[in-house]
């Protein structure tokens, strides 16, 4: 984590961005958005959560859009661009009516500093490999970026589409330093940044210059003056809120109340069908107890998905039954083959036979060792209750699994750490090789490969997928990867999780999209009856 807890307290009274306006006083009646996790920093580069992304998606653009179909590739910065026959080169065309919140003119040197920050070694993003292996990006004139890869990158664009890739504003950079997304912000989105009071809200304000929405959207200009992102951790008081009118919008709602609000005159409930993001643990391989195959694939069989999907989704989410969503592109049928059926007899067996005999207490010990792991996770709406499954389910077979939750602001940068077992994790994706490419490279340890998974064949397997020209190679690349992963047990696939939009009577326009886990993505459309 790159920011102090004590600086995020701080950040509460921030100092505005350039250009930005405080608007709280003038403004009667914000669209009020209810979520139940806060990030740990608002810079598009330096977080990996979904509360930053669904924040900074409002607050920046990025080089194109992606569609409600999760998949279809839109104009957003770039009004067009081309690819060169290697795959190596793409020449991208901008608009020429983009601003930043302060008003200053966008050129493609704003967007050659965005793309070498992100980059930059210097940085520390823990999602740099997501811009590719970049060679060189640089303007050739001031709305025409070139962008030069190493070799191919056939996930390039989808990448260029998340929030990682949002173009900022140099200046606010150079003076906010480490700051940068925690005392203020400045970039081209609809809505430019007010202020940031950690764990309780962030405050928007309309870019009073934007006309340039992607065309997924009817209108492409910002309709709400403010907008406040709140956070109330407690879903039980979210659900109070939206059914008492106290807020407008959630796609945070308990899965068990889901039914009732549909019920509720003049309020919407939308699902977004297209949506994957998905829940597992994951097991750091090298470290004692969970780098024992026998445990991890024990654990794999004594979960049982089905009655946590049951349980703690309300039948609203899908047991996952294999290490990708069946949804994604090259999602390979024979991995979820080779997945461990729920079988608790048989985990026992298993670890019966590795050597791991039931000792005082019913937990399980070898060597001098106890079957006892540690496990990090957010604490969110679901992870209680799904760790307390999961510690329930493993507690039959004689695995011991202590559990740790913390708050987002704290929590990603514990995630970096090493001192933990296993962690709990929901993560988006497309493709195969985006998730491959994220998590299981060796590169990518200790975060977001936080299993500290090094495997010379899994990397040449992933590098061959992703610098393919042709599907067949790509796609048998990537199903190799996923049967040996699956056969490794380096995840526990938990559920699916699904997106479900609420909005009160006062909304209108508002559609589910669900990018990187952000169910308003531009806040386009939307308007307010009152």
């Amino acid at each position: 984590m790159h920011m102090s807890l004590r600086t995020a307290l701080i950040a509460g009274t921030a100092a505005l961005c350039v250009g930005a306006v405080p608007a709280i006083a003038q403004q009667k009646n914000p669209l009020v958005i209810l979520r139940v996790i806060d990030a740990d920093n608002y810079d598009p580069i330096r977080s990996t959560s979904t509360a930053a992304a669904e924040v900074a998606y409002m607050l920046a653009d990025t080089l194109v859009s992606i569609d409600f179909d999760m998949k279809t590739i839109r104009p957003l910065l770039a009004e067009s661009w081309e690819i060169s026959p290697d795959g190596k080169t793409y020449t991208f065309k901008l608009r020429k009516d983009v601003k930043f919140c302060d008003g200053r003119p966008m050129k493609a040197e704003d967007v050659v500093y965005s793309v070498k920050r992100w980059t930059n070694p210097a940085s520390r993003s823990p999602v740099a490999n997501r811009a590719g292996p970049l060679k060189d990006v640089r303007a050739t004139d001031d709305y025409t970026v070139v962008y030069e890869l190493k070799e191919p990158y056939s996930d390039l664009l989808a990448q260029l589409g998340l929030s990682f890739a949002s173009i900022v504003d140099k200046n606010t950079v150079e003076k906010l330093g480490e700051n940068f997304g925690v005392q203020g912000f400045n970039a081209t989105g609809p809505y430019c940044w007010v202020s940031w009071t950690p764990r309780q809200e962030v405050v928007l304000k309309k870019n009073p210059h934007y006309t340039w929405g992607p065309d997924i959207y009817k209108d492409p200009k910002p309709q709400i003056d403010q907008i406040v992102w709140r956070v109330i951790p407690e879903q039980n008081t979210l659900m109070a809120a939206m059914q008492a009118k106290q807020a407008d919008i959630t796609y945070y709602m308990p899965y068990i109340a889901l039914d009732t609000m549909q019920r509720v005159p003049g309020t919407q409930v939308q699902q977004q069908k297209n949506y994957v993001y998905d829940a597992f643990m994951g097991f750091k391989v090298d470290k004692p107890v969970v780098s024992d195959e026998a445990i991890r694939r024990a654990a794999n069989m004594a979960i049982n998905r089905d009655a946590i999907a049951k349980a703690v989704y309300f039948g609203k989410g899908t047991a996952l039954h294999s290490l990708l969503n069946p949804n994604v592109l090259d999602f390979d049928k024979k991995s979820a083959e080779l997945m461990p059926k729920f079988d608790p007899a048989a985990a026992a067996k298993l670890l019966d036979d590795a050597g791991w005999k039931v000792g005082a207490g019913g937990i399980r010990e070898k060597d001098g060792k106890k079957a006892a792991f540690l496990v990090y996770g957010l604490r969110n709406a679901v992870n209680p209750r799904i760790s307390e499954a999961m510690q329930a389910d493993l507690r039959k077979v004689g695995i011991d699994m202590s559990i740790q939750l913390w708050d987002a602001t704290v929590g990603w940068g514990k995630l970096a750490t090493q001192e933990f077992d296993a962690f709990l994790m929901s993560y988006p994706a497309v493709t195969a090789n985006e998730a491959l490419n994220l998590y299981f490279r060796s590169t990518q340890a200790p975060t977001p490969n936080r299993m500290n998974w090094k495997n010379e064949s899994t990397d040449s397997l992933i590098a061959k997928s992703t610098t393919s020209t042709d599907d067949a190679t790509r796609t048998q690349a990537n199903g190799a990867v996923q049967r040996q992963l699956t056969e490794a047990n380096v995840w526990v696939p938990l559920v699916s999780e699904p997106m479900w939009l609420v909005s009160g009577d006062r909304v209108e326009g508002a559609k589910p999209h669900g990018l990187y886990g952000a169910g308003l993505y531009k806040g386009l459309d939307i308007k307010l009856k009152r």
